[in-house]
């Protein structure tokens, strides 16, 4: 388990990130947790016929990877979501390699806050996604 990072360990500045190729299975295993079968994520043949010329992945997929950046790494273990913003920018189809990243843009000590600029970039170097977090650091 990654150190349970306090406000006192945080900075402003302080960056982390994940990579994922996402998979046909990770679509539909998403599609089966959410009830989200919409056929441009799992219909082939319909998803030929739109606008992005096949399937693509669920937006709510890049939030759960931006999850893992902040649950798992900045601010880590024992921290709490208090909320989410995300723009979804571009497609993300099966196959895409996706950079999920949150970098520390304001400490609020009193509240033990942080505020994290978040971001989901593909292999290409294009953002898929941007927003912002505000998460509660663990206390102990």
């Amino acid at each position: 388990m990654e150190k349970q990072l306090t406000i006192h360990d945080i900075n402003t500045g302080d960056r982390a990130e994940y990579s994922k190729t996402i998979s046909e299975a990770n679509v539909y295993g998403f599609a089966d947790i959410t009830g989200d079968f919409n056929p441009l994520h799992v219909d082939e043949e319909y998803a030929k016929q739109t606008r992005f010329g096949a399937r693509i992945s669920h937006g709510a997929l890049l939030a759960g990877l931006v999850s893992t950046v902040v649950g798992m790494k900045l601010p880590g273990p024992g921290a709490l979501y208090a909320s989410q913003s995300l723009s979804f920018l571009k497609p993300v189809f099966i196959g895409d390699t996706i950079t999920a990243s949150a970098e520390v843009i304001r400490k609020i000590e009193d509240r033990n806050r942080i505020v994290l600029k978040t971001r989901c970039i593909n292999q290409n170097g294009d953002a898929v996604a941007e927003g912002e977090s505000v998460l509660l650091p663990s206390k102990s």
